[in-house]
């Protein structure tokens, strides 16, 4: 018996040509170059300042005024940007433009004071009774930082006439007192801080509660 061919019912499948600019091999584009070392440091600069202020990038950028892809370029020190825009990146982190340029990798100041492992300082002037333990040590730079652990002992008098170049920093761990900065008077106890301009007079009034120990901080700019 002759088995007699039959037509398949579907079109005859041919391989399938796709064009030559989709086949063809694209190379690879190179990752770009950081602009310049300047460039770069700014854009290290502009990104540690965002992740510090808790920012991400879109939110800066909106605030700044500026596309986002424009300050991810400027954090990877891939433009050079203009004056104008670093201005108001600056603006959107409330930052003075002038901390776009403060890194300086050189520096190498690092200190660590074990608790109670201070050193002791005979400060110039400093007032009976009044013990300063130095926690700390800032070498470079233009800031000069002091910060001591104040303790008063038990022969120490209040003393309101304290006056120094810098700005003070003060948070008293201990005991109570009254702290006058010029005509001001205030109440101070455990947890409370200060910060003032130290031109003006300044110091303990009153000792309400004993022990008293705070902790004080000094910025100066070095001459």
């Amino acid at each position: 018996m002759t088995h007699r061919q039959v037509a398949s019912p579907f079109p005859t499948v041919r391989p399938l040509r796709l064009p030559a600019s989709v086949t063809r091999p694209h190379p690879k584009t190179p990752p770009r170059e950081p602009r310049s070392l300047s460039a770069t440091r700014v854009g290290a600069q502009v990104r540690a300042l965002r992740i510090a202020a808790g920012s991400s990038g879109g939110a800066l950028a909106q605030r700044s005024g500026i596309s986002r892809s424009m300050l991810s370029r400027i954090e990877h020190g891939l433009v050079s940007p203009s004056v104008e825009t670093l201005d108001r990146i600056a603006t959107g982190l409330n930052v003075p433009i002038s901390r776009f340029f403060g890194d300086q990798p050189s520096r190498t100041d690092f200190s660590h004071v074990p608790a109670g492992k201070g050193i002791r300082v005979e400060r110039v002037g400093a007032i009976a009774g009044y013990s300063y333990e130095l926690l700390g040590h800032q070498l470079s730079g233009n800031l000069f930082v002091e910060p001591y652990l104040v303790t008063l002992l038990p022969d120490a008098q209040p003393y309101v006439t304290f006056q120094h170049p810098g700005i003070k920093f003060l948070h008293f761990v201990s005991g109570r007192v009254g702290y006058r900065y010029g005509a001001k008077l205030v109440k101070l106890a455990p947890g409370d801080s200060l910060q003032f301009d130290a031109t003006a007079l300044h110091g303990i009034d009153t000792i309400e509660e004993g022990p008293v120990s705070y902790l004080s901080v000094v910025f100066t700019v070095r001459d």
